[in-house]
């Protein structure tokens, strides 16, 4: 039996008919030393179940369902991997590209090689594998956003459409987002509303701060601040910027942090003094603001350490009054 476990382990993964095979023998051998190690009460049970078991596994037709399944396996995992590699490159040509458009015009002849580079890996991507909702996606984005040759707004509109409705967080958060901005003759709130709360399931950041913001609005909903302060809670723990100055601010207008939020942090604590601190945070709004602009500080936001400077002017500014007013009690 360990001659046929030490064939199966070195069996070479490629071939699917020799993994099978050796699976059909290491069975044949382990089940009979198992039927003879139970006690008398179980061994016709054990005997019938060998016997099951064999005649299962030496069918034909479940040998070849089995071994076509296992390439169909195979075949989907290469194709991904391929996929991605691809992906890959047209994502780094297309970084190259948003690195240096900003000193440049967007319809420079010198960025068309990246551009090029980038649409046939999207395209070569969704030529291996149809059903990659990533290279659908950037391929989308690139025909919107670019200068690129064979750019077609329509093409790109169709595969974001297709990309949002085949559950890529990202694309539902763009297209929300350009369904809210730019149609002006067309009532599609309310469609674009459903693929943001399609993006917030998947707790994608922007989508979560959007629509925080429509909570906080009351625009096509409810006003309704504790969902607003939730969103923009979990939007900050991803490291969104505009969440963490919104919730921040929202605290020092005196907002009542929703008591779940509060009892989750409060569980987040593994220790007893990380408990008692996270205790004092909690009950200290300013504290609170204060570590939510700490997040966007950062992340590198402007507006953050200004709020920062500002909170500790005030305490400052606090601590003065307070040590006048004690040496004008003591005098």
């Amino acid at each position: 039996m360990d001659k046929d476990v030490n064939t199966l382990l070195i069996l070479d993964f490629a071939s699917p008919w020799f993994l099978l095979d050796g699976f059909l023998r290491f069975v044949r051998n382990i089940i009979p030393p198992l039927r003879f190690a139970t006690r008398a009460s179980g061994r016709v049970l054990f005997t019938q179940t060998s016997k099951m078991l064999g005649n299962y596994v030496k069918k034909p037709a479940l040998k070849l369902a089995a071994l076509s399944r296992l390439q169909f396996y195979r075949e989907m995992h290469g194709r991904n991997k391929k996929a991605m590699e691809f992906i890959a490159k047209g994502w780094s040509a297309l970084k190259e590209v948003d690195r240096v458009i900003d000193y440049c015009e967007r319809n420079d002849k010198r960025l068309i090689p990246l551009l090029r580079t980038a649409k046939e890996n999207f395209e070569l991507a969704l030529e291996v594998d149809n059903s990659n909702t990533h290279a659908r996606y950037w391929l989308s984005k690139l025909h919107l956003k670019y200068h690129v040759p064979g750019q077609c707004h329509a093409i790109g509109v169709a595969l974001l459409v297709e990309a949002a409705n085949m559950g890529d967080p990202e694309a539902q958060y763009e297209l929300g987002c350009r369904l809210r901005v730019e149609n002006d003759y067309v009532q599609s709130d309310q469609q674009a509303f459903y693929y943001i709360e399609k993006a917030v399931e998947k707790l994608h950041p922007g989508a979560l701060y959007l629509l925080g913001a429509v909570y906080l609005t009351g625009d096509c909903v409810k006003k309704d601040i504790a969902s607003a302060l939730w969103c923009f809670h979990r939007a900050s723990e991803k490291g969104h910027v505009g969440a963490a100055i919104a919730y921040g601010s929202l605290l020092l207008r005196g907002a009542q942090v929703p008591e779940h939020l509060t009892k989750f942090s409060l569980k987040r604590g593994s220790s007893a003094k990380k408990m008692n601190s996270t205790e004092n945070t909690e009950t200290n709004p300013v504290e609170r603001a204060k570590v939510q602009f700490q997040i966007a500080a950062k992340a590198g936001s402007d507006l953050g350490l200004k709020w920062l400077q500002r909170l500790e002017e005030e305490e400052n500014r606090l601590l003065a009054e307070s040590h006048s007013n004690e040496l004008s009690s003591q005098n």
